[in-house]
């Protein structure tokens, strides 16, 4: 797909569309729950500094071309860009947002996935069970502790490599609206 059609594409409403280096058009559905939760947790990431390398959404170079553009992923402070990019052995943290479309590959492959490039923790937050997932000791084919924790029970204080700590506020995780009924 050329430069000049994607400028000129409608993409459906409610998706973000991600353009990866290698011409790939990624499109993934968006949420409310999906956004609010990613922005709670970007509040969150604000004790460890105002200028923390925190990303959402943008590409992490992995070997074998699996790069990921995690919801949020939280840098060494002495990360330095290969090229556009950080490379995966400068991620502290990365949490998945689970969205309806997105649990398998969410609670399966990315947990295979960052334990096997030794990603120090991967947190998984799920707005529709009301839970985390936090994921610590990698291995090569995942993690061997997985602590789950329910929405509302508190702060989650997360010790990272660096000596600093990310707290995640539970109570402050947003939960899906009720659907209501629209006749």
């Amino acid at each position: 797909m050329s430069v000049d059609s994607i400028m000129h594409t409608e993409f459906p409403k409610g998706y973000t569309v991600l353009f990866g280096a290698d011409g790939k058009v990624i499109m993934t559905p968006q949420s409310e729950e999906h956004s609010s939760t990613i922005r709670s947790m970007q509040i969150d990431s604000l004790a460890l500094g105002r200028h923390a390398k925190v990303t959402s959404d943008v590409y992490i170079d992995f070997p074998a071309d699996e790069n990921s553009a995690p919801d949020l992923a939280i840098l060494r402070e002495d990360a330095r860009k290969e090229g556009k990019r950080y490379s995966f052995e400068d991620v502290l943290l990365i949490s998945e947002v689970v969205s309806t479309s997105s649990a398998r590959k969410d609670y399966d492959d990315c947990t295979a996935k960052y334990g096997r490039y030794g990603i120090p923790i991967y947190l998984v937050v799920d707005p529709y069970a009301g839970e985390v997932v936090l994921h610590t000791e990698p291995t090569a084919n995942g993690y061997s502790t997985a602590l789950k924790r329910a929405y509302g029970t508190g702060k989650l204080p997360i010790p990272l490599a660096d000596g600093r700590t990310f707290t995640l506020d539970l109570d402050e995780l947003p939960r899906p609206e009720p659907e209501t009924d629209a006749h």
